[in-house]
């Protein structure tokens, strides 16, 4: 998909818990990689302990990503601490870099110590919704949120994600529910939907005009045992 080498060199990616924000910025940066050799992912959530995208440290090698996570290299533990080469692919500009940001205000704080480095290279922010989320399942809670993620990050959200889904249940019916949310949060904001974050199986079933918008996703950060 080489749509992804048309955004901003590097792209934030924020959203509220389990809207499906690290898994679009985990297939993100594997499309990335497909197509550039030089690509780095940073895990800032250090807020959910359960889904980071630094679990999947051996498969980010095989496909030669960079992964930077946590400041202490140990499967064992789990410090809340991030390590100070977030910067470099800042300075890099040969590196696509995706920055996956943890859930929530207090997650999005993490990026806070970095948003000097990052002003000046002008980033995309996406912001990722899943209209089946109590929490932005409306307009006035959506809009709310992003606000106050934009206030707490410092940089502007630029691009609109509808990660609308049900885990391995989503069925089309659900992203065509949250493109709703997400066109309507388009046209108030003017901001772009860039792409809908949907499970590769069921892609062929969208519209024709959303397919061309969509990124096709693997359910990386699920065990095979889990619901």
């Amino acid at each position: 998909m080489r749509k992804v080498l048309e955004d901003r060199r590097i792209r934030i990616v924020t959203g509220h818990y389990g809207s499906g924000k690290t898994e679009f910025a985990i297939n993100y940066a594997k499309h990335l990689a497909l197509l550039n050799s030089k690509v780095a992912i940073a895990d800032l959530d250090v807020i959910n302990t359960y889904f980071r995208s630094r679990e999947l440290k051996k498969e980010f090698e095989e496909l030669g990503i960079d992964l930077i996570g946590a400041s202490v290299d140990a499967s064992a533990v789990d410090i809340p601490a991030i390590s100070a080469e977030v910067v470099r692919p800042i300075i890099d500009k040969e590196v696509q870099y995706v920055m996956d940001v943890g859930g929530n205000p207090a997650g999005a704080r993490a990026i806070g110590r970095f948003r000097k480095s990052l002003i000046p290279e002008n980033p995309d922010h996406f912001f990722v919704v899943n209209r089946n989320r109590p929490e932005t399942e409306k307009f006035e809670d959506v809009l709310a949120f992003l606000r106050q993620t934009e206030a707490i990050v410092g940089i502007p959200v630029t691009k609109l994600v509808n990660s609308t889904h049900m885990l391995k249940d989503t069925q089309v019916s659900d992203v065509l529910y949250g493109q709703e949310l997400v066109d309507e949060l388009s046209d108030k904001l003017g901001l772009p939907v860039s792409y809908i974050s949907c499970r590769k199986e069921i892609v062929h079933e969208l519209p024709e005009e959303l397919q061309k918008i969509t990124l096709p996703i693997e359910l990386t950060m699920r065990q095979v045992w889990m619901t």
